[in-house]
């Protein structure tokens, strides 16, 4: 099922033009994103193909269905919950049926967790992108020997520079384990003997034991690094996975602004807490920001990260101290939701007859 199935068969519900434009912080370079709710046919609810979400390639044009927009609204979801009090100006078409769903019998406390755990969660991503930027990962991937060391004199030697000092080859190197020693094993050379060397190959992910003839003298300890090793991996895959998938305008403002952190994960962190806060104190979305210029500046890097961060922890204090004294229900009353979704469903299906 496409999107145009869902146009050319009537099937929207709601739609709206979301993100930037709807909160009014757009700028000359920000893209059109799209949000709505469709009604899947009758064939498809009842039958083994629900379908709960319908995209574009780009995921920037997102259709949710029934079913699913109303089971979001129950959790009290920012985008699901912004969705449905999108500013009229930003709707392109809303369909009448939609005036039963009110805000007002939706809203609860969970929106301190919903709202307030996401832009936390924002506060990661701007923290991950600062340390992705200031802690760049090599390309040329380390391999095991690099976390390798052997005991020399008084302390311990990088294998590779130990190697170096002999004028040995690793392929000529034979390993053993050592009992009760974790990670700790005995070293021998000899070019005279297949060993299996300190690693197979220059991708092996963990050294290599060989069969040790009785006779050889150990020449060292070997200590292999696996913890670092791993660590190393983890962050090796993590940043150059980003590396290929960023947003390149995204990350080029964060580098134009020279502050080091994702500037646009900060701004909705501070909008989706200021949100919060309203939703306590007023009980009411409001999606349409009033606070443009100080978001766009936070967006723009004119803030120092240390500032924003403690700015952010006032603001994290104001909501919960809103939702303490707030009259809002502790949670939605799903009984209520559920109803309200079999009464909407049941008056569209019974208006459309397509299969």
């Amino acid at each position: 099922m496409t999107i145009e199935y869902l146009k050319n068969k009537n099937l929207i519900l709601l739609e709206c033009i979301s993100g930037s434009k709807a909160y009014g912080l757009d700028t000359p370079q920000s893209d059109t994103d799209i949000k709505g709710v469709f009604i899947l046919p009758k064939a498809h609810f009842y039958g083994l193909h629900y379908i709960p979400q319908i995209s574009n390639n780009s995921n920037d044009i997102v259709y949710y269905e029934l079913g699913r927009f109303m089971q979001l609204l129950a959790l009290n979801n920012p985008n699901i919950l912004e969705l449905l009090n999108t500013p009229k100006l930003s709707i392109l078409y809303k369909h009448p049926i939609l005036k039963k769903i009110q805000t007002e019998t939706i809203l609860s406390k969970l929106c301190k967790n919903t709202f307030g755990k996401f832009a936390l969660s924002q506060i990661k991503k701007a923290k991950g992108l600062k340390k992705k930027i200031v802690n760049p990962v090599e390309k040329e991937r380390k391999s095991v020997l690099a976390f390798c060391y052997v005991n020399y004199e008084n302390g311990s030697m990088p294998v590779l520079k130990w190697l170096a000092l002999h004028g040995w080859k690793q392929e000529n190197c034979g390993l053993t384990n050592i009992p009760h020693m974790k990670n700790i094993y005995g070293l021998y050379h000899n070019a005279d003997i297949p060993y299996k060397g300190i690693i197979k190959h220059v991708h092996s992910n963990d050294i290599a034991l060989s069969s040790i003839p009785k006779g050889e003298k150990q020449v060292g300890l070997l200590y292999f690094n696996k913890d670092g090793y791993s660590s190393y991996c983890k962050d090796y895959r993590e940043y150059w996975d980003w590396v290929e998938k960023r947003n390149e305008v995204r990350y080029e403002n964060t580098q134009s602004h020279g502050k080091n952190y994702d500037s646009k994960n900060m701004m909705h962190t501070f909008r989706l807490l200021e949100m919060a806060i309203e939703i306590a104190r007023e009980q009411k979305i409001n999606v349409h920001r009033k606070d443009r210029e100080f978001l766009l500046n936070i967006k723009a890097g004119k803030f120092e990260y240390k500032e924003l961060m403690k700015m952010a922890e006032e603001k994290q204090a104001d909501m919960e101290a809103a939702f303490a004294v707030s009259n809002l229900p502790e949670k939605p009353t799903v009984q209520l939701i559920d109803n309200l979704t079999f009464e909407l469903r049941a008056a569209l299906y019974n208006v459309r007859l397509e299969k």
